[in-house]
């Protein structure tokens, strides 16, 4: 899996915005043809994209673009022209306000035949699916299985929070009187069963409060101790924190890699289904469970301090 910690947006209108972007150090950026551009600047910005893509100096981020939902008359002339101009430099294309399983195929369909036309290696480039609405949360186990392309379920709170009449302004902040538990669990809960499912990456959207880090790190974390990937930025001043919050600690990531070998040790020399790792008995559950952190911790580049001792 890529990593994708912290994605950043980045209005494909805004030329500016995107040279600052190459500098920051997020893990996935898209560029955004959708909410963030006026319909008047759509073809200008879509010419930006790809004029981007092709410069390169993107490191090793992944490299993504949001076209504009399915239902406008921009989106089919989004995919054609940004994938026929920079398929080469794109790794996945984000499909906003996704409904319906439906959705996904018309963007996997058309990416294919753009591939087949172009010389492009069919099926490499990805598919990241928003869900914004109730209908897209109703149907989102048979989007999560509408094609192989697809990589990740992102939440996107302000459409969603609409779609649902929340009472409040700010997007991915608790409705005022809603004093007990958290109004979004239930939403975030779904979007990562039906991801974990079908072994796809679960991202929280955005928290719009750009200068509040310590709130948007309270919203991080909440996704995160469910076991979501990461999360949109908006802004720079929620980079550092959104990477820290969304990968292992160094002893958590030490244990996970010590349980690892552990374990393997035990099954493959000792002949045996269960081991002691200091005072902590270790058996295949312990192994999934220390998968999962060795994994994050290797995609946020920590490297091991500490190194597995067989026991005699």
């Amino acid at each position: 899996m890529r990593a994708r910690r912290s994605t950043l947006a980045v209005p494909a209108s805004n030329p500016r915005f995107i040279e600052k972007a190459r500098g920051l150090p997020v893990d996935e950026f898209f560029l955004d043809l959708e909410d963030a551009v006026a319909r008047s600047a759509k073809a200008e910005a879509r010419a930006n994209a790809v004029a981007a893509l092709r410069d390169g100096g993107w490191g090793d981020r992944v490299r993504v673009v949001r076209i504009n939902d399915a239902t406008t008359g921009f989106a089919y002339r989004d995919v054609i022209e940004v994938v026929e101009g920079a398929g080469a430099d794109l790794d996945c294309l984000m499909l906003p306000k996704v409904t319906s399983p439906g959705d996904v195929v018309w963007l996997d369909v058309l990416l294919t035949q753009i591939e087949r036309a172009t010389g492009l290696p069919v099926g490499r480039i990805g598919i990241e699916a928003q869900i914004e609405d109730a209908r897209g949360l109703t149907h989102i186990d048979e989007i999560a299985a509408a094609s192989p392309r697809l990589e990740a379920l992102i939440f996107g709170p302000g459409d969603l929070m609409a779609s649902l009449n929340m009472k409040t302004l700010v997007v991915g902040e608790q409705p005022p009187g809603y004093t007990e538990g958290d109004a979004y669990h239930h939403i975030l809960m779904r979007i990562l069963i039906a991801a974990r499912a079908r072994d796809l990456q679960a991202i929280d959207g955005p928290y719009f409060n750009v200068r509040d880090v310590a709130a948007f790190t309270r919203a991080a974390r909440r996704s995160a101790a469910l076991g979501f990937d990461g999360k949109w930025v908006l802004h720079p001043a929620q980079i550092e924190a959104c990477n820290e919050v969304f990968s292992p600690s160094q002893d958590d990531y030490d244990h996970a890699e010590l349980i690892l070998d552990a374990h393997d040790h035990a099954t493959r020399v000792r002949g045996r289904g269960a081991a002691m790792l200091g005072d902590e008995m270790i058996d295949e559950a312990s192994r999934k469970m220390a998968l999962v952190i060795a994994a994050k911790g290797r995609a946020a580049g920590l490297r091991r301090a500490k190194k597995f001792e067989a026991p005699e």
